[in-house]
């Protein structure tokens, strides 16, 4: 039977990708993000492609009641979700004092709030079928303070630790929960999060990064390999687990240190 994937913030970067991916591998996709135009050329696309049925709801999930609006919409549509790719996310650089509040609240809405609530709505359906997948876009961030991205660390710490939680709640009901931590990746979320004015990081779109592509594919097989939490890269994944070893206050005078250029 075929299955239909969910994905948040599916018109660009990992997510875009995922959309790629998981058609591919025969899904059905429900494509969600605020612009319209630039999801129906992506379904468009697939579905000429690979055979596959997509539809397209446009949403902007920082709206708190946008979620519930959504959830609705896919029930009404008759709709079962059996794989849902939180993606949708963004980040901000600079020091947290001078932040935009707005833009502040905003991310949290989204990597936080939305994600959680998105998790919650569909789980039981997934625990009431013995069946279902859930995959949620962590970072490397996940494991460390973040001085000057301090917000946007929060967030992914957040997500990482609740994805862990409801793995080990459902793990004898039939779901599988992936926390994808990828590091910097070619994707529009570097420019959007100003991450270049990190010294030394330059052009967040080069290629010494991996691609938006090769980060989903990884995703989508740490999931079907029942992995908790996938982190992309050998590189990333010394990274990830050096700070375990290391004094709190040498871990974030560090990082401060690398992100700041002081």
């Amino acid at each position: 039977m075929t299955q239909t994937a969910l994905i948040t913030g599916a018109s660009s970067g990992i997510g875009l990708a995922f959309a790629q991916v998981l058609a591919r591998e025969g899904y059905n996709l429900i494509l969600v993000a605020r612009s319209e135009d630039k999801l129906n050329n992506l379904k468009q696309e697939l579905t000429s492609k690979h055979g596959i049925n997509a539809v397209v709801f446009s949403h902007d999930l920082t709206k708190t009641e946008a979620v519930q609006q959504l959830f609705e919409q896919i029930e009404q549509q008759n709709l079962t979700v059996d794989a849902l790719i939180n993606n949708a996310g963004y980040g901000d650089y600079g020091e947290f004092a001078d932040s935009d509040w707005e833009k502040l609240q905003g991310m949290i809405l989204l990597n936080v709030l939305a994600l959680t609530h998105l998790s919650r709505l569909f789980l039981p359906g997934m625990i009431a079928r013995s069946k279902g997948q859930i995959l949620n876009v962590a970072s490397t961030a996940a494991f460390q303070p973040g001085p000057m991205m301090g917000v946007y660390f929060a967030t992914k710490a957040y997500v990482l630790s609740l994805s862990e939680a409801i793995a080990a709640e459902t793990q004898d009901a039939g779901i599988q929960v992936t926390a994808l931590c990828p590091g910097p990746t070619q994707s529009n979320f570097g420019q959007v999060a100003g991450m270049d004015k990190i010294p030394g990081m330059g052009n967040i779109t080069n290629d010494k990064f991996p691609t938006a592509y090769e980060v989903a594919e990884y995703g989508y097989q740490c999931l079907q390999k029942g992995k908790v939490v996938a982190v992309h890269g050998t590189l990333n994944k010394i990274l990830t687990t050096t700070p375990r070893f290391m004094p709190r206050k040498l871990l974030r005078n560090g990082i401060k240190k690398f992100m700041s250029g002081s």
